[in-house]
């Protein structure tokens, strides 16, 4: 429950800090009358990535063993690198964000009678963009581990904490450190991605496609089993498994190191403003 929680909540909370910078900056400039078009494109981004996530989880079912974890190796592959981009991107982009959006909501605003359909889809593919992100890491996540009502339920917890820390922010009532946020759930994400990528190895030594490096490393499945409560949780956070080949080890510790010191390095990512308004 906690990983999709924490998940959620990051990919909530860029999501809704977007959407707050657009509607702020339309109530500043007298546009209030465009709101209809910002939820527009919010709950056609919203519709799209819950399609697209039944429709991979019913293709997938579809399939013999093999295909199967073939299937969820390519799932967990995506995801690592969707989850790794946006982790960068966002550092990348925090300086400038605001701005960005102002800029590409006046282009829209001076398009004449096509002022709405330009906002929905600016707000679309700024909030689908956070939504297929969501979609591929549960589905990734979920093929690794046995998940009951916790899972989906941590996921939907998440998602509308963030909302109402964004609407919180979009009000004025709630501060936040964002650049502390983003930077600490960017260090979880890539850990999580490291721990899929694990998984990812593990898969497609399953499907028939990768029989390297096969060696067990070391084996805690007495000590600390990864269906015991903790290794649950380790497993979830840290891409914990109690007999990991040297080819899973090697992949958790060989995206793991590069990528932290790349996203550590530096002064890291400027602040962002506190209110978005």
């Amino acid at each position: 429950m906690l990983v999709p929680f924490l998940i959620m909540l990051r990919e909530g909370m860029e999501a809704a800090l977007i959407v707050g910078i657009i509607a702020s900056y339309l109530r500043q400039s007298g546009q209030r009358k465009q709101m209809p078009a910002v939820w527009a494109g919010v709950v056609l981004a919203c519709v799209l990535s819950l399609a697209l996530g039944f429709l991979i989880e019913a293709t997938q079912s579809e399939f013999p063993q093999k295909q199967q974890e073939l299937f969820e190796a390519v799932v967990a592959l995506v995801a690592v690198g969707i989850l790794t981009s946006m982790v960068f991107w966002m550092k990348q982009a925090a300086r400038s964000i605001k701005a960005h959006l102002h800029d590409s909501i006046d282009a829209a605003l001076n398009k004449g009678n096509g002022q709405a359909y330009a906002l929905v889809g600016m707000v679309f593919f700024a909030v689908a963009r956070e939504g297929l992100e969501s979609v591929f890491f549960l589905l990734a996540a979920f093929q690794q581990q046995e998940v009951g009502l916790a899972a989906p339920l941590g996921a939907m917890l998440g998602l509308a904490v963030a909302v109402a820390l964004g609407i919180g922010i979009y009000q004025g009532g709630i501060r936040l450190d964002l650049r502390r946020f983003f930077r600490w759930t960017g260090v979880f994400i890539l850990f999580v991605a490291a721990g899929l990528l694990a998984g990812a190895v593990k898969a497609l030594h399953e499907a028939g496609v990768w029989n390297q490096l096969q060696t067990v490393v070391f084996d805690l499945s007495l000590a600390l089993p990864a269906d015991s409560p903790f290794g649950v949780i380790l497993a979830g956070l840290f891409g914990y498994n109690d007999t990991p080949t040297v080819g899973e080890a090697l992949a958790w510790l060989l995206f793991l190191l590069p990528s932290l010191y790349l996203f550590l390095a530096g002064r890291g990512q400027p602040a962002l403003a506190h209110r978005t308004h």
